[in-house]
């Protein structure tokens, strides 16, 4: 019998997805527009020397428009590549490297890609459906990425279109927050001048 917890989790994503096909392209070409220019301007990117992105697919926001401009600032970039037992991995992507598509439909790296550990990484951008200001997550019900940041110590940032940005995301113990949530008009989190909202 699954908990009050997980069921609420489940309609909230049935509820969320339906929302967000709902978005006409020209509203999903703007929201990646200001969450991607929001993103590359923080601090913390440019701070970080490798970071973990993923490639955005579906309603997702479009992150693989992040590579050339990452890329061409000098940074090391992965990619997580999923495992047996909903279990992730980060491979070293470069503008030569071949991505393979996997049965979700997501690209990832081939196993031609050099292993990364989480401790070489600096920033992990997490996907999600919906997040809160507090960084509370809630995924697509796999747990790869809760899995994975279980052993990760760096730093964490979300995007998250305005429309999926709840007062508050249902936690269970095994849940992990993300440090930012970036949105189409603000930062929430660890902002540049410490804990709280951010504008910029």
């Amino acid at each position: 019998m699954p908990s009050t917890i997980t069921a609420e989790k489940a309609a909230l994503r049935r509820e969320l997805r339906s929302r967000l096909k709902a978005l006409s392209p020209a509203q999903r070409q703007a929201g990646d527009d200001a969450l991607l220019r929001r993103f590359l301007s923080l601090p913390q990117v440019e701070a970080a020397q490798t970071l973990l992105l993923y490639h955005g697919m579906g309603t997702e926001p479009d992150t693989s428009r992040l590579l050339v401009p990452l890329w061409e600032a000098g940074k090391r970039l992965c990619l997580p590549r999923c495992l047996p037992g909903n279990t992730l991995e980060a491979r070293l992507v470069r503008p030569d490297s071949s991505l393979v598509r996997h049965a979700y439909g997501m690209w990832e790296p081939g196993e031609d890609c050099s292993l990364v550990e989480p401790e070489e990484i600096g920033l992990v951008l997490v996907p999600g459906l919906a997040f809160d200001r507090s960084g509370g997550r809630l995924g697509q019900g796999g747990g790869y990425y809760d899995r994975w940041l279980a052993g990760f110590s760096g730093l964490t940032v979300a995007l998250c279109r305005q429309l999926t940005l709840l007062d508050l995301v249902p936690r269970q113990a095994h849940d992990r927050p993300v440090d930012l949530v970036v949105t189409e008009t603000a930062v929430y989190g660890l902002s540049p001048a410490g804990d709280g909202e951010s504008g910029a």
